[in-house]
Protein backbone atom coordinates (compact mmCIF):
# COMPACT_ATOMS: atom_id res chain seq x y z
CA UNK A 1 0.00 0.00 0.00
CA UNK A 2 1.87 2.90 -0.88
CA UNK A 3 1.83 6.63 1.14
CA UNK A 4 -0.94 8.23 0.18
CA UNK A 5 -3.24 5.25 -0.39
CA UNK A 6 -3.38 5.20 3.58
CA UNK A 7 -4.27 8.78 4.28
CA UNK A 8 -6.64 8.85 0.89
CA UNK A 9 -8.57 5.59 2.33
CA UNK A 10 -9.10 6.91 5.41
CA UNK A 11 -10.22 10.32 4.07
CA UNK A 12 -13.14 8.67 2.08
CA UNK A 13 -14.15 5.72 5.52
CA UNK A 14 18.95 27.55 1.71
CA UNK A 15 20.65 24.81 -0.48
CA UNK A 16 22.66 22.26 1.95
CA UNK A 17 23.96 25.05 4.58
CA UNK A 18 23.34 23.71 8.03
CA UNK A 19 22.44 20.11 6.79
CA UNK A 20 23.79 17.03 8.19
CA UNK A 21 24.37 15.34 4.99
CA UNK A 22 26.18 12.42 6.93
CA UNK A 23 23.07 11.72 9.19
CA UNK A 24 23.33 8.27 10.92
CA UNK A 25 21.18 5.49 9.53
CA UNK A 26 18.03 5.08 10.96
CA UNK A 27 18.12 9.28 11.41
CA UNK A 28 14.70 11.51 10.00
CA UNK A 29 16.12 15.17 9.82
CA UNK A 30 14.09 18.50 9.85
CA UNK A 31 12.73 18.93 6.69
CA UNK A 32 12.54 22.83 7.52
CA UNK A 33 13.21 24.94 10.04
CA UNK A 34 10.30 25.51 12.58
CA UNK A 35 8.87 24.61 16.07
CA UNK A 36 8.49 20.54 16.46
CA UNK A 37 5.04 19.36 18.06
CA UNK A 38 4.33 15.91 19.10
CA UNK A 39 2.18 14.05 16.69
CA UNK A 40 -0.63 14.28 19.10
CA UNK A 41 -0.90 17.84 18.63
CA UNK A 42 -1.26 17.68 14.96
CA UNK A 43 -4.83 19.58 14.71
CA UNK A 44 -6.18 16.66 12.38
CA UNK A 45 -7.47 13.05 13.47
CA UNK A 46 -5.71 11.29 11.06
CA UNK A 47 -2.06 11.98 11.59
CA UNK A 48 -2.88 12.94 15.59
CA UNK A 49 -3.91 9.27 16.16
CA UNK A 50 -1.40 7.58 14.10
CA UNK A 51 -3.48 6.40 11.80
CA UNK A 52 -1.29 7.59 8.87
CA UNK A 53 1.88 7.16 10.30
CA UNK A 54 3.84 7.84 13.81
CA UNK A 55 6.34 10.58 13.54
CA UNK A 56 5.43 14.81 14.49
CA UNK A 57 3.95 17.51 13.81
CA UNK A 58 6.18 21.19 12.48
CA UNK A 59 5.06 24.56 12.57
CA UNK A 60 6.84 25.47 9.61
CA UNK A 61 8.81 28.91 9.27
CA UNK A 62 10.70 28.91 5.51
CA UNK A 63 8.71 27.73 2.83
CA UNK A 64 11.26 25.23 1.30
CA UNK A 65 10.70 21.37 2.26
CA UNK A 66 13.93 19.84 2.12
CA UNK A 67 14.78 15.92 1.64
CA UNK A 68 15.40 14.61 5.24
CA UNK A 69 17.83 11.78 4.35
CA UNK A 70 19.36 10.19 1.26
CA UNK A 71 16.62 8.23 -0.38
CA UNK A 72 13.81 7.98 -3.34
CA UNK A 73 10.96 10.31 -3.56
CA UNK A 74 8.67 7.26 -3.70
CA UNK A 75 4.73 9.26 -4.31
CA UNK A 76 3.97 13.07 -4.92
CA UNK A 77 0.23 13.86 -4.24
CA UNK A 78 -1.47 15.28 -7.62
CA UNK A 79 -1.84 18.76 -5.22
CA UNK A 80 1.95 18.73 -4.69
CA UNK A 81 0.67 19.50 -0.91
CA UNK A 82 2.35 16.38 0.17
CA UNK A 83 5.38 13.77 -0.92
CA UNK A 84 6.61 10.73 0.00
CA UNK A 85 10.12 9.37 0.22
CA UNK A 86 11.97 6.32 1.42
CA UNK A 87 15.33 6.44 2.94
CA UNK A 88 18.61 4.18 1.64
CA UNK A 89 17.76 2.20 4.71
CA UNK A 90 13.84 1.40 4.32
CA UNK A 91 12.01 3.94 6.12
CA UNK A 92 8.66 5.50 4.33
CA UNK A 93 7.93 9.50 4.78
CA UNK A 94 5.70 11.03 4.30
CA UNK A 95 5.50 15.23 4.73
CA UNK A 96 2.02 16.47 4.19
CA UNK A 97 2.60 20.58 4.07
CA UNK A 98 -0.66 22.20 5.94
CA UNK A 99 -3.88 20.50 7.25
CA UNK A 100 -6.57 20.16 4.33
CA UNK A 101 -4.41 21.31 1.95
CA UNK A 102 -5.69 19.45 -0.32
CA UNK A 103 -8.39 21.33 -1.33
CA UNK A 104 -6.06 24.35 -2.63
CA UNK A 105 -5.38 22.22 -5.77
CA UNK A 106 -1.97 22.72 -5.85
CA UNK A 107 -2.10 26.76 -5.93
CA UNK A 108 0.75 27.87 -3.59
CA UNK A 109 3.22 24.65 -3.93
CA UNK A 110 5.60 23.55 -6.30
CA UNK A 111 7.69 20.54 -7.01
CA UNK A 112 11.36 20.21 -7.62
CA UNK A 113 11.63 16.87 -7.63
CA UNK A 114 9.78 13.68 -9.54
CA UNK A 115 8.97 10.18 -8.61
CA UNK A 116 11.48 7.74 -8.67
CA UNK A 117 14.31 10.54 -8.27
CA UNK A 118 17.18 9.73 -5.96
CA UNK A 119 17.42 12.74 -3.66
CA UNK A 120 20.37 13.11 -1.46
CA UNK A 121 19.53 14.56 2.46
CA UNK A 122 19.43 18.55 2.08
CA UNK A 123 18.16 18.24 -1.33
CA UNK A 124 15.02 20.90 -1.78
CA UNK A 125 12.30 18.57 -2.44
CA UNK A 126 9.21 21.24 -3.15
CA UNK A 127 7.94 24.85 -2.29
CA UNK A 128 5.11 26.21 -0.47
CA UNK A 129 3.55 29.46 -0.08
CA UNK A 130 2.48 30.25 3.83
CA UNK A 131 0.54 33.00 3.57
CA UNK A 132 -1.51 30.88 0.78
CA UNK A 133 -1.93 28.25 2.77
CA UNK A 134 -3.54 30.90 5.87
CA UNK A 135 -5.24 32.58 3.40
CA UNK A 136 -6.97 29.14 2.12
CA UNK A 137 -8.18 29.21 5.62
CA UNK A 138 -6.18 26.08 6.82
CA UNK A 139 -3.19 25.35 9.19
CA UNK A 140 0.37 25.40 8.01
CA UNK A 141 1.00 22.21 10.77
CA UNK A 142 3.10 20.12 8.96
CA UNK A 143 3.14 16.17 9.17
CA UNK A 144 6.25 14.39 9.62
CA UNK A 145 5.40 10.64 9.48
CA UNK A 146 6.87 7.57 9.39
CA UNK A 147 4.24 5.55 7.77
CA UNK A 148 6.26 1.93 7.87
CA UNK A 149 6.69 2.45 11.12
CA UNK A 150 5.77 -1.27 12.19
CA UNK A 151 8.51 -2.39 10.11
CA UNK A 152 11.04 -0.70 12.76
CA UNK A 153 11.00 -1.51 16.68
CA UNK A 154 10.54 2.29 18.08
CA UNK A 155 10.53 5.70 16.94
CA UNK A 156 11.84 8.41 19.02
CA UNK A 157 11.43 11.98 18.61
CA UNK A 158 14.51 13.66 19.21
CA UNK A 159 13.33 17.32 19.78
CA UNK A 160 10.14 19.66 20.85
CA UNK A 161 10.58 23.08 20.15
CA UNK A 162 12.92 24.90 17.46
CA UNK A 163 14.45 23.14 15.15
CA UNK A 164 16.49 24.27 11.92
CA UNK A 165 16.24 22.34 8.96
CA UNK A 166 18.68 19.14 8.82
CA UNK A 167 19.01 18.78 12.36
CA UNK A 168 18.36 15.30 13.42
CA UNK A 169 14.55 15.06 14.73
CA UNK A 170 13.38 11.31 15.15
CA UNK A 171 15.67 8.57 15.54
CA UNK A 172 14.23 4.82 14.47
CA UNK A 173 15.52 1.61 15.48
CA UNK A 174 15.11 -1.80 13.36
Amino acid sequence: MGLFDKLLHKKETRANEGIDTQAAPFTICAPFSGKVIPVHDIPDPVFSEGIVGLGCGIEPEEETVYAPFDGVISQIAETKHAIGITSTDGMELLIHVGIDTVDMNGKGFDTLVTEGQRVKAGQPLLTFSLSQIEAAGHPTTTAVLLTNHEDFSALNLMVIGQIQHGQSILKVSK
